[in-house]
């Protein structure tokens, strides 16, 4: 045994499930819910998108809108069985689009003013819903 399969062995199955799906093609990133329900609670740390019982475990991802999201599903379910070696259900919390937040990005532009932007957008809505006006 390599120096890097037996601290890959000593990884926690969380965190080595964790990486297997993020190598996926097509998963951007794990997501932990609304309220960071999804996870798994190590000592010290959590690691947020999977959760582990006894006989099952699930993993809930975003995918790259670019790719087939069943078939991204399908990989992160099989590639998470492989290493925990019990069934795995995956749910699509997101998707995401790099081409589309590229363009968002240089629709509100990079000097910082987006920020401004933004919470002056978010007053507006606020008034809307108080059922104030700017007018």
């Amino acid at each position: 045994m390599t120096a890097e399969s037996a601290s890959a062995a000593d990884e926690p199955l969380a965190k080595r499930i964790a990486r297997a799906v993020l190598a996926v093609p097509g998963v951007v990133d794990l997501d932990g819910g609304l309220f960071g329900e999804v996870a798994t609670y190590l000592p010290g740390e959590r690691v947020s998108g999977v959760q582990l019982s006894d006989d099952e475990g699930s993993v809930h991802i975003v995918v790259d809108l670019r790719h087939d999201l069943r078939e991204v599903a399908a990989a992160a379910a099989a590639a998470a069985e492989q290493i925990a070696d019990r069934p795995f259900s995956v749910t699509v919390e997101d998707v995401t689009s790099p081409a589309l937040e590229a363009s968002e990005a240089s629709e509100t532009g990079t000097t910082g003013s987006a920020g401004s932007a933004s919470a002056e957008s978010t007053a507006d809505t606020a008034r809307q819903f108080e059922g104030g006006s700017d007018e």
